[in-house]
């Protein structure tokens, strides 16, 4: 798929724009974490789970967190409410709000994350101890 931006001169062809440090992708044991674009006060994140997996629960005091199901099905456990996304569906997660994701389907689920707040540093998550030495977001 190649992607184009719609100006005054006309249409601009995206494949032939050089990668950036914005390709960063992290592997974790449930999945990957794609940084998409990134700014003082958001970052913009593609993650992908892979079936039967789950990130830990987690809570950020200075960002809040709003995930968009791109293609798969993600139950989302927020300040202790279950709710089941499907493609096309979103969900908000507040700042100070233990959450976590899960994909309980059998293909990969694939979410799109924008964070937002002051400060979006990898410190500003607390983790709640889910199962023994599972592995972090």
């Amino acid at each position: 798929m190649v992607a184009k931006i719609m100006g005054e001169k006309g249409n601009h062809d995206l494949s032939s724009v050089p990668p950036t440090d914005s390709d960063t992708v992290r592997s974790r044991p449930w999945g990957t974490v794609t940084l998409l674009e990134e700014s003082n006060h958001y970052r913009i994140n593609r993650i992908e789970l892979a079936p039967s997996q789950h990130i830990s629960t987690q809570m950020h005091y200075h960002r809040s967190e709003h995930w968009i199901v791109v293609s798969g099905t993600a139950k989302v456990i927020c300040d202790g409410q279950e709710t089941t996304l499907t493609q096309k569906q979103s969900t908000y997660v507040p700042m100070c709000t233990p959450h976590r994701v899960e994909n309980p389907g059998v293909i990969p689920l694939v979410m799109i994350e924008v964070q937002n707040g002051e400060y979006l540093g990898e410190d500003d998550i607390t983790r709640f101890g889910d199962d023994p030495g599972e592995d972090k977001k």
